[in-house]
């Protein structure tokens, strides 16, 4: 059984639309780090902003998945194949989060973190979209 926040459009978008700008301002902020050569403080940046896609991002895709989705294939079996598409959405960003981190073993951080964590924007951008219009305009409660 998923939250009712879950189930509500608005307060649902909300949820996606402040995370995922709290993402693109921690990657505006690992650029401007790197581009001044400050790149110790790139590293912390980087492990942040990692973090904070594991804590918000990927925790709240987890929570859909164990309830929000479960809920929604019950309640209408014809929107499974969307489910399945939203829930790769979701593997694809914890693998590239997952990537990420393992490149930040070495404590250094280069231009392809910064298209890894564009990638994850642009997932997540429209992953965010067909959730919104696709799975819960119609299935609010």
């Amino acid at each position: 059984m998923s939250g009712p926040s879950l189930k509500k459009i608005d307060a649902h978008s909300s949820i996606h639309e402040a995370a995922l700008n709290e993402a693109k301002e921690l990657r505006n902020l690992l650029k401007k780090c790197m581009d001044d050569g400050e790149m110790t403080k790139a590293v912390q940046v980087a492990e942040i902003t990692i973090e904070h896609w594991e804590s918000r991002t990927l925790k709240h895709a987890e929570s859909e998945e164990e309830g929000l989705y479960k809920d929604i294939a019950a309640e209408h079996p014809s929107l499974e194949n969307l489910i399945a598409q939203l829930t790769r959405d979701h593997d694809l960003m914890r693998r590239i989060v997952q990537k990420i981190k393992q490149e930040l073993e070495t404590q250094t951080v280069n231009e392809r973190m910064l298209k890894l964590l564009d990638c994850l924007v642009i997932i997540d951008e429209f992953h965010n979209e067909d959730e919104m219009n696709k799975l819960l305009a119609n299935n609010e409660t």
